[in-house]
């Protein structure tokens, strides 16, 4: 039994050394990898042995795959030469490392970021002899003219001239949105055309009409107008202790506010004084183009032997000029023997006193009793009274 296994052994180690001899011997390329010995081995056409664990199959998977070629060397040198800067393409590849920019130093945070600089001025380039002359700027197209202001009248000024409110009315109710032109709210400072339509609102008829106008006989040391030299406003004396006896209308505080004089008296004249809060009444009665008249009685001395001789009087009627401008015409006559009666249709400073100066009178005493058809009548001095319903300049 031994000398026959023995002989079967020796045929199969015969046998096999045989098979050996007869494989062909592989050689492996340079720089070709190993193959693992523990690595199954796959014939061609037959399926994988399943051997071993899930994880070495993933690794000979991964072994098995194609691997990628590295580029040659010439597409290696032409892809960096394209993405190159600019400045460094035309460079040999041992001097590109030294023409590349500085690094940029890192950005600040926030809140170490210093102030903001100006930029930086580059020094202008030295001109060269080839260098091609600069294009010469375009004009700049001609700027439009702003727009004409709209040909008219002021709105405002155009109301005054109607008599319909003094300037002051007609800038307050268009300020108030009172005033429409062509259905159109106006503004202050529009200007118009004298056939536009203008309507007023009726609410700006009754506050006019609930302006009050003052007559006041002034008494001496008052003066008409604001306070000067120590002298009082005759207008501090419209108050309730100072209203006329006779006056039966009820005095309310607020009719004393925005009182304005619509003539005047000097401080050495009494009579008929006008304090309105109607533009209206103001305008008509010291307005450029008034008409209406103001009679004064003026008492005078002179150093005339047989009296005031006639040719003066027809110099105080008509012939003198003050401050270089002929005066309009005057009533002058005698109301008894050393007062004169004088009418004027104007009323310039000091008119009256300056007037019988040039003629050699001088005035002692002056009093004004009428305004229109408006007298001074029984109107105690330092009183006064409404303008009635009645009553007209």
């Amino acid at each position: 039994m031994r000398a026959a296994g023995g002989a079967q052994h020796g045929a199969g180690a015969v046998l096999q050394s045989l098979a050996m001899s007869d494989r062909p011997t592989l050689k492996l390329k340079p720089g070709a990898k190993l193959r693992d010995p523990q690595r199954s081995r796959v014939r061609a056409g037959s399926a994988p042995h399943k051997t071993g664990s899930t994880d070495a199959r993933r690794r000979d998977a991964a072994a098995d795959a194609p691997r990628p070629k590295p580029p040659a060397a010439p597409r290696e040198r032409l892809q960096a030469r394209r993405e190159a800067p600019p400045e460094r393409r035309g460079l040999p590849p041992e001097r590109r490392d030294q023409a590349k920019p500085p690094p940029r130093p890192p950005a600040p945070k926030p809140d170490d970021a210093p102030a903001r600089r100006e930029p930086r001025m580059r020094p202008p380039a030295a001109p060269t002899a080839a260098a091609a002359p600069a294009p010469r700027p375009r004009a700049a197209p001609p700027r439009q003219q702003p727009p004409a202001p709209t040909e008219g009248i002021r709105l405002s000024k155009l109301l005054t001239e109607r008599g319909v409110a003094s300037r002051r009315e007609a800038d307050d109710w268009i300020a108030a949105g009172w005033v429409r032109v062509d259905g159109r709210m106006a503004v202050l400072g529009q200007r118009v055309r004298p056939e536009q339509h203008i309507d007023i609102d009726p609410l700006a008829r009754r506050q006019q009409a609930r302006s009050v106008t003052i007559l006041l006989h002034k008494p001496v040391g008052y003066v008409s107008g604001q306070p000067e030299d120590g002298y009082p406003s005759a207008a501090t004396l419209v108050t309730e202790a100072h209203r006329w006896a006779d006056e039966r209308r009820a005095f309310h505080p607020g009719h004393a506010r925005g009182l304005a004089p619509a003539g005047r008296l000097d401080i050495d004249s009494t009579g008929l004084l006008v304090l309105t809060q109607d533009g209206r009444i103001a305008k008509l009665l010291i307005g450029e183009n008034s008409l209406v008249e103001k009679e004064y009685l003026v008492r005078v001395a002179h150093a005339f032997a047989d009296g005031v001789p006639d040719s003066a009087l027809r110099l105080l009627r008509h012939g003198l000029e003050l401050d270089g401008q002929p005066l309009k015409p005057a009533k002058v006559s005698w109301a008894n023997e050393d007062q004169l009666r004088i009418v004027l249709q104007q009323g310039k400073k000091r008119q009256i006193r300056r007037m019988c100066e040039a003629v050699g009178l001088q005035v002692i005493g002056l009093k004004r009793i009428r305004i229109g058809s408006v007298v001074l009548g029984k109107l105690p001095a330092g009183q006064w009274r409404y303008l009635r319903d009645d009553e007209r300049f």
